[in-house]
């Protein structure tokens, strides 16, 4: 008799994040959802056999801290106040007297739209309904423990703990000695300690929302106890346009149109193009900074030049770079499509040796000088919906006007999954997850090139991942250890690829010998406790991987 083979975690781990997209986009299909329905149970389950490292303790009955602050930084301030979350399309509400709320970890327009309901802008494609989901559900999840842990059924009352954080938020004025009495409470609500508590409001505080933390568990606990005790349940709904128009790259097209128009308009179409998908300032401050900023830095070494330029505090040092890049070719690109990704062209044409780091070959034709695109990150989907646009030709009535594009190079950053935060990988191939689809390049770039500069370098296969918050250690451990050679995680790696092999190898609209280059620098490594994107950002460690990766890149351009 065969044994029947017990099913592993990470085989668990995959089934949960199948079921969280199936149910999602049948939730997209059907237009609303109650999150203490059938469907947000379903979702809730889901998450809860995932525990995605992201989230933190959110299977636990303890109240997930770090998970909150990763949250938030993605969703528009004031949601936990919001029973109905509207997703839509860009329906015209920016035209409105509405102020946009913009999430300061990511590039998405929201509008509260009155004291119950929030708009959220879906732009970039399902990635981003994806994400905005899994967010949501983890919220709605810590928010029914708080009310678990409140609310008294047979009584239909609250806690006293509950009871006098809400005196405290109804305060207008309030002491210090208030401040550390409600974090007591606040405490045994989330069953966790005063100091964790105290350490968790300074990480939320803001000057104008001193007590933001203790007001955000207030709102949480609050909407989630009124659905239990009055009926009036929290709703999910998308709109009607935003489902139609979904898929259809409508805003892709937009922004790819504005940009070969822009190439039209100063005679720039039939030159050699070499397409960059980078952060806005890298590779403007790696032509310029040095020369622009030689007498500031005297004696320093251009790490240190970059590094100040990363500083919010260093604004002039950043708009002199910018003003002489200007004045030598660059031509930014204002992004009025919604698809929210901002552009610089650089004519190479133009550069001035007094100010260009790097020298321009003038035995070369100028209208066979390269010119440089660099355009902001992509957000999953949204990747293969904007290269997919760009590298179709423009088309004049009957003719057809064809890029000539000679590279396209993605810097971008990535989960490791051995190594740190700062290390390199450098792809092979990417892998699709939860599918066999898989896309073997020959990458330009490669581990040698960077070695020899303290820094880690992989070179391996990258898995393209349906959303970065759901992964957790057993499928990745799985990747790890599997013959698939995986070396890091990140979102748009087969969506970029997907449109440049369709677009060089299908369409035949880029030359077939179009080169790549693909190199990361990792954010997190998800496999080790507190290295996660929960444990918060790079800050300066990622200046030395984003200028090593810029200067690779520009170095084989213009060789």
């Amino acid at each position: 008799m065969t044994a029947i083979k017990e099913t592993t975690r990470a085989q668990e781990s995959t089934n949960a994040i199948e079921r969280l997209y199936v149910t999602m986009r049948h939730l997209l299909n059907r237009g609303f959802y109650k999150p203490s329905g059938v469907s947000g149970n379903t979702l809730r389950n889901a998450l809860l056999v995932l525990r995605p490292e992201i989230y933190g303790s959110v299977a636990e009955d303890r109240g997930e801290l770090n998970g909150l602050i990763y949250v938030l930084e993605r969703l528009p301030m004031g949601i936990e106040q919001c029973r109905y979350i509207n997703l839509t399309s860009d329906e015209g509400i920016s035209k409105s007297h509405l102020q946009p709320i913009i999430p300061p970890k990511r590039r998405r327009n929201c509008y509260r739209i009155d004291d119950e309901q929030m708009n959220i802008e879906i732009t970039r494609g399902r990635s981003d309904i994806y994400d905005i989901l899994t967010h949501l559900t983890f919220l709605f999840i810590e928010a029914d423990k708080i009310c678990e842990r409140v609310w008294i059924e047979e009584d239909n009352a609250t806690i006293r703990d509950w009871q006098k954080l809400e005196e405290f938020v109804k305060q207008t004025e309030r002491t210090e000695e208030e401040r550390e009495v409600a974090y007591i409470h606040v405490a045994n609500i989330l069953s966790r300690t005063y100091a964790e508590v105290v350490a968790i409001q300074k990480k939320f505080a803001t000057d104008a929302m001193p007590d933001r933390f203790l007001e955000f568990i207030y709102w949480l606990g609050k909407l989630a106890i009124e659905e239990v005790a009055t009926g009036n349940k929290r709703t999910i709904t998308f709109s009607p346009l935003l489902r139609e128009r979904l898929g259809h790259h409508i805003h892709g097209e937009r922004w790819a149109t504005t940009i070969k128009e822009t190439l039209e308009k100063y005679n720039l179409l039939g030159r050699p193009l070499h397409i960059i998908s980078a952060n806005m300032h890298s590779v403007m401050n790696s032509l310029f900074a040095r020369k622009v900023l030689g007498a500031e830095f005297e004696g320093k070494d251009d790490l240190e030049i970059y590094q100040a330029l990363s500083l919010s505090e260093n604004k002039e040092l950043r708009n002199k770079v910018e003003k002489v890049a200007i004045a030598n070719g660059m031509i930014p690109i204002e992004d009025t499509s919604g698809a929210n990704i901002s552009v610089q062209l650089f004519d190479t044409a133009k550069f001035n040796d007094a100010a260009c780091c790097y020298k321009v070959d003038n035995s070369i034709p100028e209208d066979e000088k390269p010119v440089i695109f660099v355009m902001d990150y992509a957000f999953g989907e949204q990747a293969y919906e904007t290269i997919d646009e760009l590298l179709k030709p423009l088309e004049k009535g009957d003719d057809k006007i064809f890029l000539n594009v000679d590279s396209v190079s993605i810097m971008g950053k990535a989960g490791i999954l051995e190594g740190g935060k700062g290390d390199l990988m450098i792809p092979s191939a990417h892998i699709f997850e939860g599918t066999a689809d898989n896309y073997p390049f020959e990458n330009e770039l490669c581990a040698k090139d960077f070695e020899g500069h303290g820094l880690k370098v992989l070179e391996g296969t990258m898995v393209t991942v349906l959303g970065t918050s759901l992964q957790n250690k057993d499928i990745l451990k799985f990747f790890y250890e599997s013959t698939w050679n995986v070396i890091g995680l990140e979102m748009e790696g087969v969506h970029y690829q997907k449109a440049i092999q369709s677009a060089s190898r299908v369409r035949k609209s880029v030359s077939k010998d179009v080169k790549v280059r693909y190199a990361y620098y990792a954010s997190d490594n998800p496999l080790e406790t507190g290295s996660t994107l929960a444990s918060g950002g790079l800050g300066t460690t990622g200046v030395k991987p984003t200028y090593l990766i810029t200067y690779k890149i520009l170095e084989q351009i213009f060789i």
